[in-house]
């Protein structure tokens, strides 16, 4: 039977002229990782169920996409990439410590796609394993924070927490361990459906209006990062966790502001939870007001992860950036760069007849070489057929050799902007064509010259 051509719900193709905007962004962050020392890495798609499992928490454990393969083995998609590099981690245990990676690939959840959200996409992730010190945190948000700032976002805020004063919360409250994860559970919802919403949420599962007053009492702090961290070591300073806890992100916003990251970007949040069970100690999100979307990335401390994939545990720390919700975000605003087309090619070569096309592909073989995206045009039709062809792929820039160009040993260069052409010799073609894709907001890599 013939097929019905569609895709899963929840995933999407990308035509080409997304894709180029999506190497963009990817490219961007490459740069910002490597600057900071982050090396790459590549993990499998698929992992066995069991090393999936258990690592997420109950509700996120049902998102994953579990399977029986033909060998009858229990595999699944990863959910996330952190739990892959803890099994690398534990794997190979000569990486030298700390362990600084950064891997950009899919992965995959199914949960109901809406705006922002979808069953495959694309994580950005920076994690340093090996290390208890604050200043990894606080890299991994200033990288976090570079990043967003090379890709041309001005506003957004770098929100931060720690799963330690939330459980030193939970003790002075007198909650027990069941009943603290439904009380931050919906805490974590505090942006989406407000105090009164948590409040309603909180009152439909049984939790009386003297509880929930104390946890906003405690949570519900306002001010400037210094401000808060104070008025918590007041009202949790019996409680060694908070305590710790206070000290931690204290040590991160300290080293955030040595580092140079400006205050306005980043604030402490006490709501902010972030849902997956593996959290230790200091977290992290970056948020956009408009659109709102959710968030950018997230990421925390996860000291306890690696050891329950090896026989040895080792302190980490990491935070994600979502490249699907990056790119909402700059298509809605607008953001994307001039100089990002919808095609790759920079230079189309015309075959002006067929006993030229020789003529036609040494020119394409010497732009190709000094790094020129060249094209060389399919087919023998008329020379305005190939110019509309250039037109419709949005191609700046034609070159067109016929035999009075040839006996003079000149070609034609149009720009298919302006609709401009110029009559160049072919040993300055190369810096005729340097200077148009400059003036039209591109950088030509050049390499090697012929």
């Amino acid at each position: 039977m013939k097929a019905t051509p569609q895709v899963l719900k929840g995933t999407r193709d990308f035509l080409p002229a997304r894709m180029i905007l999506r190497h963009h962004v990817t490219d961007v962050l490459r740069r910002v990782f490597e600057r900071f020392g982050f090396e790459p890495l590549q993990t499998p798609a698929i992992e066995y169920a069991e090393t999936l499992e258990g690592k997420f928490g109950e509700e996120a454990d049902k998102l994953i996409y579990k399977f029986e393969d033909r060998g009858g083995r229990q595999v699944g998609l990863r959910y996330d990439l952190t739990v892959p590099l803890a099994r690398v981690t534990s794997m190979y245990p000569e990486l030298v410590k700390p362990f600084k990676r950064y891997q950009i690939a899919p992965v995959w959840r199914a949960e109901r796609p809406q705006k922002g959200r979808y069953r495959e996409f694309y994580q950005c992730d920076v994690d340093i394993v090996g290390s208890t010190s604050m200043l990894a945190d606080a890299e991994v948000v200033n990288v976090a924070y570079q990043s967003l700032r090379e890709l041309g976002f001005a506003s957004f805020r770098i929100l931060l927490n720690n799963r330690k004063i939330l459980a030193a919360v939970a003790r002075k409250i007198g909650l027990a361990e069941n009943a603290a994860v439904m009380v931050w559970r919906s805490v974590d919802k505090w942006d989406k459906i407000g105090p009164d919403g948590v409040r309603r949420e909180l009152e439909a599962a049984g939790f009386t209006s003297a509880t929930i007053d104390q946890v906003y009492q405690l949570l519900d702090l306002q001010g400037g990062p210094a401000e808060i961290l104070s008025s918590l070591r007041d009202r949790l300073g019996d409680e060694p966790l908070g305590s710790e806890g206070i000290a931690e992100l204290d040590d991160v916003v300290r080293y955030l502001d040595m580092a140079g990251v400006p205050g306005a970007f980043y604030q402490v949040d006490l709501h902010m939870v972030r849902g997956l069970d593996y959290y230790t100690g200091p977290i992290f999100e970056i948020v956009v007001d408009e659109p709102k979307i959710g968030s950018l990335s997230g990421g925390g401390r996860y000291n306890n992860l690696v050891g329950l994939l090896g026989p040895q545990d080792y302190p980490a720390v990491g935070i994600s950036l979502g490249l699907e919700r990056l790119i909402d975000v700059i298509d809605e605003l607008g953001m994307g760069p001039p100089s990002v087309r919808s095609t790759v090619t920079q230079v189309l070569v015309t075959v002006f007849e067929p006993n030229l096309l020789g003529v036609s592909l040494d020119l394409a073989t010497s732009l190709r070489t000094t790094g020129v995206n060249t094209e060389v045009y399919f087919g023998s039709e008329k020379l305005g057929s190939q110019l509309k062809y250039a037109g419709r792929k949005n191609i700046p820039l034609v070159v067109i050799a016929g035999p009075d160009e040839i006996a003079t040993g000149e070609v034609i260069l149009r720009n298919m902007r302006s609709g401009q052409q110029q009559r160049v010799e072919r040993g300055v073609l190369l810096a005729a064509i340097q200077s148009e894709i400059e003036q039209q907001g591109h950088e030509l890599p050049v390499t090697t010259t012929r």
